[in-house]
């Protein structure tokens, strides 16, 4: 019995392994703001602006501008790691990345090729966060009082 249940599990573990993840069409985009998932589109164009921005297409020609709410943008200080989008021209793709509202419409940023593999978009960290923060200052990144000099945690020992 327990041989059986043994064969059972390792043979359900490639199949639970293999399992396609589901991705969405580029009109149903803005019903995933804010989440990371799987776009599936045909590449239409390839648009390089002036200032090295990059749209990859996947508007079907025919479909109006008003019609046309979703685009695959990659920034300029990525295509270095992104390479080249012409390879994809024609092509039907599936890229993972989190659907942004921007202006009215949708967005994917591209900025790791990993992404046409199912992979995550390059971590970015906050700004915010690293406000008053320098590596050569020879502090801690996070303003915890804790840490300032002249203040001590006091902890009150039960046991006295």
């Amino acid at each position: 019995m327990l041989a059986k249940f043994a064969l059972c599990t390792v043979l359900a573990i490639p199949a639970f392994a293999t399992a396609a993840k589901t991705c969405y069409s580029p009109k149903q985009a803005s019903s995933y703001q804010n989440k990371d998932v799987c776009i599936a589109a045909h590449v239409y164009n390839i648009v390089d602006l002036a200032d090295g921005t990059r749209f990859i297409d996947v508007c079907d020609p025919k479909a109006s501008d008003a019609e046309c709410r979703f685009a695959i943008i990659s920034l300029n200080n990525d295509r270095k790691e992104v390479g080249e989008l012409e390879q994809y021209l024609g092509q039907d793709i599936q890229i993972r990345g989190v659907v942004r509202p921007v202006n009215g419409r949708t967005e994917i940023l591209l900025s790791n090729p990993r992404q046409f593999r199912g992979g995550a978009e390059k971590f970015r960290p906050n700004p915010e966060l690293m406000k008053g923060f320098a590596a050569d200052q020879n502090k801690p990144a996070v303003n915890d009082p804790a840490f300032k000099t002249g203040r001590h945690r006091h902890t009150t020992n039960p046991s006295n």
